[in-house]
């Protein structure tokens, strides 16, 4: 598919069920969905065409029950560039009739997009955007962050590492909006807990020799070193820590691992890693039987959360698009609020006046490579951070919106 051009799903299908009644005049138009992605940069196994796929297994479903409502996707390359996302969103909205753009990954685009969409009344499904900024000072009426955040990942990494005696730090973090707020988010915690930095390193996104850094986190007096990073970046980190000789001597915390990471790690070398996630392939039947689905169109590929996230909140805002009658985004978000949602992949997800999608959380450790029976059996749960505890409280975050509460 070339990048933003649409893909077309004529959902008014002969099985969208008579009990659904048509949408009404505000929608005669198709409603159309862009997929903006890192499509071949550090992050694109963790998104990317995985990303279209989940957004192609959502409009699949909707087709089911849409009662007549159409639907068409889009899809293009951010290049990890804000001002190339932007742009790209600008065009969308102008000259495609966009009514909400969807996955968002780089916390840089994501800001950026998000305002763009508060600014045209349009919604931003910020699934796979990590800043907490997105719920903080820059929180919109049209913006849901779906999967996790920044907060979420080095809180709950923090607690989990500083319980067992880790409580020594050092920071290796990717340079821009995404790294800054993870080793923010995680220094806040550990120092809640009675542990503190050791110092830190801050790096381009798709650094590729890490050896300085290493060696400073290596004379430091660090127990722990943190990757605040993702995608190829904390790869290259983490196989990098290894040949230098870090580990085992120090514990790697990687603030924000996909199964997309793990896979490429291999088992041999990610082997004991603790992470956090809101979502696994394996955990459930529901997530087993999408995970099916979504392999059957990435040769075999099983989903990351991120992927997931694409899947459920592109299903969420078609419903609210449907069930409103119209694609204002205010009005959209606020019928997506109005009742939690019944996800086949999160559980129960409520969405706060801020924008942030509440669910459980799940505190995993990958496993060793005897322990693993098939493909993409990577991780063992370890224990599940109910979502009131898993997020920040939206009293903290500094949303300037006006319903605000715990």
């Amino acid at each position: 598919m070339k990048p933003g051009r649409p893909f077309r799903f004529a959902v008014a299908l002969a099985l969208a069920c008579a009990a659904w009644p048509a949408p009404g005049r505000a929608l005669d138009q198709p409603v159309r969905i862009g997929v903006l992605s890192d499509m071949s940069g550090p992050f694109s196994d963790q998104v990317g065409a995985g990303s279209v796929a989940a957004a192609r297994l959502a409009l699949e479903d909707f087709a089911k029950e849409s009662g007549g409502m159409k639907v068409e996707l889009l899809s293009a390359d951010h290049q990890n560039k804000p001002d190339v996302g932007l742009g790209i969103a600008r065009r969308w909205l102008d000259q495609e009739n966009v009514a909400a753009i969807v996955d968002l990954p780089n916390s840089g685009v994501a800001l950026a997009v998000a305002n763009l969409m508060r600014e045209r009344n349009r919604v931003a499904l910020a699934s796979s955007a990590m800043t907490s900024d997105l719920t903080g000072k820059f929180c919109a009426p049209t913006t849901v962050q779906w999967v996790s955040d920044t907060w979420a990942q080095g809180s709950a990494t923090a607690r989990a590492l500083a319980e067992r005696g880790a409580k020594q730090w050092y920071f290796l973090t990717v340079d821009y909006a995404l790294g800054h707020a993870l080793e923010r988010d995680a220094t806040r915690a550990l120092t809640e807990t009675g542990g503190r930095s050791t110092g830190g390193s801050r790096l381009p996104l798709g650094t590729g020799d890490f050896s300085s850094a290493l060696l400073t986190a290596q004379s430091s007096g660090a127990q722990v070193l943190a990757l605040a990073n993702t995608g190829a970046d904390m790869i290259n980190a983490i196989k990098q820590a290894g040949e230098f000789g870090l580990t085992p001597k120090m514990k790697v915390a990687a603030l924000f691992i996909q199964l997309s990471d793990t896979h490429s790690l291999g088992l041999a070398t990610a082997q004991g890693l603790q992470l956090v996630s809101a979502f696994y392939w394996d955990r459930t039947d529901s997530t087993r039987a999408f995970g099916e689905r979504f392999a059957a169109l990435m040769n075999g590929r099983r989903p990351t959360e991120d992927h997931a996230g694409v899947y459920s909140a592109t299903l969420a805002y078609l419903r609210a698009v449907r069930a409103a009658d119209t694609v204002e985004g205010d009005r959209v978000v606020a019928t997506m609020r109005k009742a939690p949602i019944e996800d086949s992949l999160f559980g129960t997800v409520t969405i706060r006046p801020d924008g942030r999608a509440v669910h459980d959380m799940y505190l995993y450790e990958v496993k060793a490579p005897s322990e693993s029976k098939r493909p993409y059996d990577y991780y063992k749960h370890v224990t599940t951070i109910a979502g009131d505890q898993a997020f920040r409280p939206m009293k903290d975050g500094d949303c300037p919106m006006k319903d605000r509460s715990n």
